[in-house]
Formats: C-alpha cells, structure tokens, sequence
C-alpha cells in the first residue's frame, strides 16, 4: 500500500508529490500528457497585479515557501529551472507612473515595487515614458521542471504512464484499491480534467485558454521580462516567449489563427525588429469563477481530495497549496478558507458532516 495516488503530472500535482517525498510518504503519480497547461505555461512568478498595480492573494507567503522549495527540487533531480529575471511594466503615459508610485506607497506592494523609473533605451523598443521595475520576480521553465521530476519519478518506479479511469476505484474499510494497488489516499490533480472526474465536476471550474508564441528575434537585444498588453520573456539563444491570450469559450489545447495573430498585432505595438515565430502553444487553464483555488476534501469520501484551482499562477501556488493540503491530510490543520472546497459545497447546497 502507498500513501498517495497522485492522478495528475503538472504544476499540482508534482508539488504534492514532492511535498509527500520530503515527508517520507510514498506515491504512485498517473501521467498521460492530458492536460497541457503546466507544460506550456509562460510560467512567471511575479507579486503584482500590473493591469491594475496591487498585490496578488499571499504573494509572500507563497515567494517565500515557494522559491526555496523549487530550489531543493533542483538539487535532488540536478536539473536547473528556476531563473531569476526582473520585469519592466512599460508605462504608457505620465497618469500610469503616477499610479505606480502611489502603488509602490502601499505596505503591501512597498518590497515590490521599485521607486525608481528606469530609462534604459533597448534596441527595437521605443519607451518615452520609461519602466517600472517588479522586484522578487522570475520564472520556472515548467517543460524543464516537468520532464525532469517525471524522469525522477521513472527511475524510482513511482509513475505509471496511462490514463486514470475513475471507475476503478474501490473503497475498501481503510484507503482505496485502484487496478490492484491500494493507497491510503487519491489527490486529483488533474487540471481542467476536472471537468471529467465524477467526484469533484461539480465544483466551479471554468477554464481559459492560454495561447503562447515562442519567437527568434537576434535583433532585440532584451534582458529582462518585458510587461505591456503581453509579455516578452527572454529564454535564451535569441529565443523569447510572447504571451498570452484569455478565451473563456473555447475549451480546447489547439493553437488558433485568431490567438497568434492577437499575440502578433500587440508584439508589434511593442518592438520594431524582424522575428520568426519558432512555435504557437496553447492550453486550457485550470481557472475558478471566484478565483480562487479548489483545494480539499471530498464530502463523501474522506481519502479522495482535490488540488487543482490555480489558473494562472501556477507556479506561485503550487507549493504552498501542495503544503497546505498534506497539512490538512496528516496534520488536521483547517485550510484557508478561501480556498477549502467546502465554501462551494455551501454554494451547491451540499450538506456537509463537519
């Protein structure tokens, strides 16, 4: 018997598995490449709403817990993913700087906001009013993370490669029995699978795909993660990542000729240099009505829980959501009840023991 079936191999559910590893638990992660948001994210980490200058939900707290927990995930598989890299909100007029003082005076978003306005003149993009620079920032390489934590998992022979069927779940007195193998508890982290679980599809899962560029411009000499209507993320060799695009009614992964030429017409706003686009991602990501995560316990089934929820800041969320879950599993502690599952229960009418 293992500790954790984990039914899901992106952002989520490889910081639970991590999370349960450091813990001494043991896991078996399903994987089948279903759901490919975590693989195609631009996966920034960045503290600040910049549309509208305030802090996003616990952006210490999770940069924090965060940041050192990816830097042991480095070590243990040897595979370098996190990159620090500050990012410049290119402001478009007198009025915005403005806002980005009066922002940068408030506690919560003073250790991330620069004072200063940066005037750096960059090649093939034209500033008259200058940056502001988002301090504590980066980003997590999440094709680097994920295929290295699952080679990690491969070796250990902690991962089976095949879609999880939910109908072969039988509750036994003490954990569950999925195919032969039991484990004291199911954490689904399936991303906008969710919509297919029969456990948790009732929950407000909404979904909005992503779309992404991933571009060779030699000529834009760029060291930093550039913020306008889209971003430009440096990755190397020329290469930059240009994203990304909201729709709330297509539901499906495959690129759109209206996404790139979206991203395409706001990258030209922005630089004046030939490019060459390299390749078009897309993904559905796993978003809340309340914007809030789906973390928790099943109303039933006491062992069958859920960490999904964290839409479009993966990477700040995963960790400490991953944490906050297992704390609640093992330790009894409440989660925050901003994010427990059992505020939509409420919603939905379902009455619930505790």
């Amino acid at each position: 018997m293992v500790d954790y079936l984990i039914v899901g191999s992106g952002i989520a559910g490889i910081c639970f598995a991590e999370t349960a590893l450091q813990q001494g638990k043991t896991i078996m992660v399903f994987e089948d490449n279903s759901s490919s948001s975590s693989r195609v994210a631009g996966g920034l980490y960045n503290p600040v709403i910049l549309k509208r200058f305030s802090e996003v939900w616990n952006a210490k707290q999770q940069l924090d817990y965060g940041l050192p927990f990816y830097a042991a995930i480095e070590d243990k598989i040897a595979a370098k993913f996190d990159f620090r890299i500050p990012i410049y909100r290119k402001f478009a007029s007198i009025e915005e700087q403005n806002n980005w003082f009066q922002a940068a005076d408030k506690p919560n978003l003073a250790s991330f906001l620069s004072t200063t306005i940066i005037h750096r003149e960059y090649q093939s993009i034209t500033s008259q009013f200058g940056f502001g620079e988002v301090l504590m920032t980066g980003y997590v390489d999440t094709k680097v993370l994920l295929d290295s934590y699952l080679e990690f998992l491969n070796r250990n022979n902690w991962v089976r490669k095949e879609r999880f069927d939910y109908s072969r779940i039988e509750f036994l007195e003490e954990g569950v029995s999925y195919s032969g193998l039991k484990a004291k508890h199911i954490i689904f982290a399936d991303g906008f699978g969710l919509v297919h679980n029969p456990f948790f599809k009732q929950l407000p899962l909404d979904g909005t795909k992503g779309e992404l560029l991933l571009i060779k411009a030699p000529d834009l000499n760029l060291d930093v993660v550039l913020k306008s209507s889209i971003f430009i993320l440096p990755v190397g060799n020329d290469l930059f990542k240009v994203g990304a695009t909201y729709n709330w009614e297509d539901k499906t992964d495959l690129p759109t000729e209206a996404g790139k030429q979206e991203l395409l017409d706001n990258l030209k706003e922005l630089i004046d240099c030939d490019f060459e686009i390299v390749e078009h991602f897309a993904g559905v990501r796993p978003t809340v009505k309340d914007r809030r995560p789906l973390v928790g316990t099943h109303h039933i089934h006491n062992n069958i829980h859920i960490l999904n929820g964290l839409g479009t800041r993966g990477v700040m969320l995963g960790p400490v959501l991953a944490k906050s879950l297992y704390d609640a599993i093992e330790n009894n502690i409440p989660l925050d009840a901003q994010i427990d599952i059992k505020r939509c229960y409420k919603k939905l009418g379902i009455r619930l023991d505790s």
